[in-house]
């Protein structure tokens, strides 16, 4: 099924999502209360994370359901089916890659799906904020 907008309609339409989410905002807003610092959307990290501490080796990604193709909510559109297909595969992937290079490279790294924050707003607030504070007390006993 071809796509019912233009070529430079769906580039206006693609260029107008944003890179920061209002889930990203409340969960950092949050954090920042409890008195956790971190950096947001480092451009020079792989994946460019939603939180990261370089300092500690730590990154956070909060990932929605539907960009990154959570396996509960995830849909692919129905209209231009095999460009959908192909770019949720590809963050599917890219994400996998990113993750596992963080790994590698012996960096903690945490992934949250948006489906979490909706379900539980504070639950998840905690655990994202006893991550940070274990990947903290983690590098500094390995100094």
């Amino acid at each position: 099924m071809p796509d019912k907008f233009s070529q430079e309609t769906r580039s206006k339409i693609m260029k107008s999502i944003r890179s920061k989410t209002k889930m990203e905002d409340k969960i950092c807003k949050a954090l920042w209360k409890q008195g956790l610092r971190f950096r947001r959307n480092v451009k020079d990290l792989p994946g460019k994370p939603d939180i990261a501490i370089k300092r500690y080796q730590t990154v956070v990604f909060l990932d929605s359901c539907f960009w990154h193709v959570c396996d509960i909510h995830g849909h692919i559109p129905k209209s231009n089916l095999d460009y959908w297909v192909n770019k949720l595969k590809k963050n599917k992937e890219r994400d996998k890659k990113v993750t596992d290079d963080y790994i590698f490279n012996k960096w903690r790294v945490l992934r949250i799906w948006e489906h979490q924050v909706k379900e539980d707003f504070e639950g998840t607030v905690k655990q994202i904020a006893a991550f940070l504070i274990q990947s903290k007390e983690t590098a500094k006993r390995t100094k």
